[in-house]
């Protein structure tokens, strides 16, 4: 075609131009198919390093450490399948875990939230605390480095989006931690997300505060954007965890409706509440969850001092 082209116009030039034009289209066309083959492989590559897609599937993952956290509560993590895979989970999700009981005959399954960053590689940590007579942490506390324990999820409870409110407030206990330290450890490192942070969080001592470290992080980098308050029920055994008499963010006492009244937003449409504890400490502020799917009625405190239960969720 490039001759008769060439013949008709009676020109040189002509063929190679129009020869270079679809050259040019065929390279640029090559070009763009092999960049959208590249994004298109990164992105199957990204889906496929998550773990955990919700397909009910059991996952044996390995143990590759253990570290104390305080007198009953040690910090386990588990290797991911490969060192570029990522747990899967969103903000704010958690995983559930299962062992067969061999004196039951029957499988023990709980849902713990991991407190690493939801996207770490290679591995997944969780801070569990030791109940005497829980058969899941029993278990948990008598595995060694190498041993394997069953997971399966996300198991998702909230879904942030970010900016969804000016600010929240997080309410909890002990080992409750793990859920709202999630939460806020996610928003505040987001630079896009402006929702600002509380944390009020309650334990019987100031060695049993999970996660201070993080936490005191935390506040120390955004300053203006989360702000942590511990109390304690007895300042004994601090061994360095903190000096109430020089600490201005630890408390001595409890989780007062005074305290919530002053230093907490009042109800509106810009606020919400998330609470996470024992269950004591739920009947006390919002009332327990009838079960993971229903939030059951709002009781407590917190419905004392004009919240509804829509504007407070029970991790």
């Amino acid at each position: 075609m490039l001759s008769r082209i060439a013949k008709s116009t009676n020109g040189k030039l002509l063929p190679y131009i129009v020869g270079a034009t679809a050259t040019f289209a065929v390279a640029t066309s090559a070009y763009h198919y092999s960049s959208l083959r590249a994004n298109t492989s990164s992105m199957i590559n990204n889906e496929n390093s998550k773990v955990f897609i919700g397909n009910d599937k059991w996952i044996d993952l390995s143990l590759l450490s253990i570290k104390d956290e305080s007198h009953d509560t040690k910090r386990f993590i588990f290797k991911l399948p490969t060192e570029d895979s990522v747990s899967g989970l969103t903000l704010a999700s958690a995983l559930l875990t299962k062992f067969y009981n061999e004196e039951t005959g029957k499988n023990v399954i709980r849902p713990y939230t991991p407190v690493s960053d939801l996207d770490s590689k290679g591995t997944i940590e969780f801070v569990i605390k030791h109940y005497p007579d829980g058969p899941m942490t029993s278990h948990i506390f008598q595995l060694k480095p190498t041993d394997t324990l069953s997971f399966k999820g996300p198991i998702p409870k909230w879904q942030w989006t970010p900016n969804s409110f000016e600010k929240i407030t997080l309410i909890g206990a002990g080992s409750g931690i793990t859920p709202l330290y999630q939460l806020a450890h996610h928003i505040v490192n987001n630079t896009e997300d402006k929702t600002k942070v509380e944390l009020i969080y309650g334990n019987k001592t100031p060695n049993d505060i999970l996660l201070k470290q993080e936490l005191d992080l935390l506040h120390e980098k955004y300053p203006d954007k989360f702000n942590v308050t511990y109390f304690v029920d007895s300042k004994d055994n601090a061994n360095g965890a903190g000096n109430i008499d020089t600490d201005p963010k630890l408390h001595l006492g409890f989780i007062s409706k005074e305290f919530l009244t002053t230093n907490i937003s009042k109800a509106n449409e810009n606020t919400h509440l998330f609470v996470c504890g024992p269950p004591p400490f739920m009947k006390t502020f919002s009332g327990e969850k009838k079960s993971p799917r229903d939030q059951g009625e709002l009781t407590g405190i917190l419905k004392d001092l004009g919240y509804n239960k829509e504007q407070v969720f029970k991790f």
